[in-house]
């Protein structure tokens, strides 16, 4: 049986993180979690499990699954965060895939849940994410806010039932303070990268971002929470483009 360790990045995640180690408990036969300095009690109830707790200073998402993928004892490693918990199915799954790895990599439906309503379309489902994969096979990457472990290009992937169950916020505040803090770490990440914006860009991305997930992605299915998680999400993508031409001015201002 190919034997797999479980990787957690956490900072005060008291509320969920008890869930999250529960689904792993017949699943993973390590459990590492790497945590950026937590002031709650988030180091208590890890330690009350048979997890390695490891302090390590948070220079951003894709640094941090990095370095926490690097203390695995084991080849294989399931990543997941710390607002999230392992299906039956998926647990069911992963034992299967256990006795008999064929693949390098593994993807998994993301089920997300807001106020108290599982949401199944728009950007929100079936949101695949390759979670279980081979640790020499390839790193984090991309941006870090929507961070993807990326592997090598003759890696070969195959999918797990079941879904990994999500839980990233609580009311419609909780999203709007998520969406405002992500938007300026997007920004920055674009605009270090050399990526700039015209003065349509954040309009446009705003109106698409809507019609895409509420419209063609079928958002509208998911009722009034639907439709707020869609108008969110455009305000979001118009946030990210209008801070991102806010850096540029600034920079300009500066150079003259």
């Amino acid at each position: 049986m190919q034997k797999i360790s479980a990787v957690i990045i956490t900072m005060n995640e008291e509320q969920l993180i008890e869930q999250c180690l529960q689904s792993l408990d017949d699943v993973a036969d390590e459990v590492i979690v790497v945590d950026s300095f937590s002031t709650d009690s988030t180091e208590q109830i890890c330690k009350k499990y048979n997890v390695k707790f490891v302090q390590h200073e948070f220079k951003g998402f894709m640094d941090q699954k990095n370095y926490a993928s690097s203390l695995a004892s084991h080849p294989y490693i399931f990543s997941l965060d710390a607002d999230e918990v392992l299906s039956e199915e998926l647990q069911k799954s992963i034992l299967e895939v256990k006795n008999n790895i064929k693949y390098e990599g593994y993807t998994v439906n993301r089920l997300s849940r807001y106020c108290g309503q599982w949401i199944r379309h728009s950007a929100w489902y079936p949101d695949p994410q390759l979670r279980l994969f081979k640790a020499d096979r390839g790193n984090w990457g991309l941006i870090n806010v929507h961070e993807r472990f990326i592997m090598n290009h003759d890696s070969r992937i195959s999918k797990l039932k079941g879904d990994l169950l999500h839980f990233p916020c609580k009311s419609e505040d909780d999203l709007a303070e998520k969406i405002e803090k992500y938007s300026n770490i997007a920004a920055t990440e674009f605009y270090e990268a050399g990526k700039r914006a015209w003065f349509t860009t954040p309009a446009f991305h705003m109106i698409w971002r809507f019609f895409q997930t509420y419209f063609i992605r079928l958002g509208f299915l998911d009722g009034k929470n639907g439709f707020v998680i869609c108008k969110t999400g455009a305000y979001s993508s118009f946030l990210k483009y209008s801070k991102l031409r806010k850096l540029a001015k600034e920079e300009n201002k500066k150079s003259a």
